[in-house]
C-alpha cells in the first residue's frame, strides 16, 4: 500500500503501547492464498454497524464454498444473517463490513475489511480494502462437525442472567467488533477480531466484562478503533452446543496499573460496560469438538 495502512487511533494505541508494526503484512488487495483459504471454510465472522453506528459481531455458516473471491478484491458471501440475529437488518449497499476467516483445525486465520459493494436476497458482495494474515496465538484447536439445524428462538436481555453469565465464564474464545468511525478513511473501517485465553480469561464484574490484552502482532487494530470509537460488540460461541451470546457495550482501556498483573500474561486490559445483549440458542448448525489449548494460550495465567 502506498499510504500507511493505519488509521490516526491505531498509531495512537501503537505508540501508547510502547510500539507497534509498521504494517507491512496488510494488502489493499488479497492475495491468492487468502482467495483460496475464505472459498473452504463453511463460517465466517462479521463486524457490521447498526443504525446508531454502534459496531455488531455475527457469524455466518454455509456449505464450504458459499465464499468466493471473483477477484483479488472482492468476496462473495453467499448467505445472510437469519431473522432471529439482531445483525439481520445491516446488511445492504455501502455498510461498512469487517471479516473474519478463522479454521480452528488448524488455527490459520485472514482478516479483511471494506464496504458492501451489492447485497440481494441471497448474500453480499464485499469491496476489500485491507487484507492481512493473522497468527495462529490464542487460537483453540477444534474439530467440526454439522448437525441438523434446530435453532430455538432468539432472546433479547435486560441483563447479564444466568446462561449467559455461565457461557462467559467457560468461554476461552471471543470475537469483537469494533470500528473507526462512520467515515471510513484508508485506514479505518470496521473490524473483527479473535481474543482467546484460558476458560474464565474474560472476568465478570456485574454488568461489567474485562478483557486482557496478551502480547500480539502490534497492529492494535482493535484497541486502535476503540480509542477512535469506544462502542463496541462482543459474540460468545458454545461450540459444544452451538449457541451464541451477542452483546453491546462501552469499552475503556486500561494502558497501565496493578489490577493487570491479576492475570499472567496481560500487557493491558480493557473493560466493556454491557448496554445490550441478545442470546440465540442453538443457533448454529454446527458443533466443534475441543483438541487443545494453543501454546501461548497455556502460558498466560487465570485472574487472581
Amino acid at each position: 500500500m502506498d499510504i500507511s495502512p493505519f488509521h490516526a487511533g491505531e498509531m495512537k494505541a501503537q505508540a501508547l503501547a510502547g510500539g507497534g508494526s509498521r504494517g507491512a503484512g496488510i494488502r489493499d488487495f488479497m492475495p491468492d492464498q487468502h482467495r483460496i483459504f475464505f472459498g473452504h471454510l463453511p463460517y465466517l465472522f462479521l463486524g457490521l454497524l447498526d443504525a446508531t453506528g454502534w459496531p455488531m459481531a455475527t457469524m455466518l455458516t454455509g456449505e464450504p464454498g458459499f465464499v468466493t473471491s471473483p477477484d483479488a478484491r472482492s468476496l462473495r458471501i453467499d448467505a445472510r444473517p437469519d431473522a432471529g440475529d439482531p445483525a439481520a437488518g445491516l446488511i445492504g449497499d455501502a455498510a461498512a463490513v469487517g471479516l473474519l476467516g478463522l479454521d480452528l483445525a488448524t488455527r490459520r486465520r485472514n482478516r479483511a475489511n471494506g464496504v458492501i459493494a451489492s447485497s440481494d436476497p441471497a448474500g453480499m458482495t464485499v469491496d476489500i480494502r485491507q487484507s492481512f494474515g493473522n497468527c495462529p496465538q490464542y487460537i483453540q484447536l477444534r474439530e467440526l462437525r454439522p448437525v441438523a439445524p434446530a435453532p430455538g428462538p432468539a432472546q433479547r436481555l435486560t441483563g447479564l442472567g444466568g446462561v449467559a453469565r455461565d457461557m462467559i465464564a467457560g468461554a476461552d474464545t471471543l470475537f469483537v467488533a469494533s470500528s473507526s468511525g462512520r467515515d471510513i478513511d484508508a485506514g479505518g473501517g470496521v473490524d473483527i477480531s479473535h481474543r482467546g485465553g484460558r476458560p474464565g480469561f474474560v472476568h465478570i464484574d456485574g454488568e461489567r466484562l474485562t478483557i486482557p490484552d496478551f502480547s500480539g502482532n502490534r497492529y492494535f487494530n482493535t484497541l486502535g478503533n476503540l480509542l477512535v470509537e469506544p462502542r463496541a460488540g462482543l459474540l460468545f460461541v458454545d461450540f459444544e452446543r452451538g449457541d451464541v451470546l451477542q452483546l453491546q457495550g462501552r469499552t475503556e482501556i486500561v494502558w497501565s496499573g496493578a489490577d493487570i498483573a491479576r492475570i499472567a500474561g496481560a500487557e493491558r486490559l480493557w473493560h466493556f460496560h454491557i448496554t445490550d445483549g441478545w442470546f440465540r440458542p442453538m443457533a448454529l448448525p454446527l458443533r466443534w469438538s475441543f483438541g487443545g489449548f494453543a501454546p501461548t494460550t497455556e502460558r498466560t495465567g487465570t485472574w487472581t
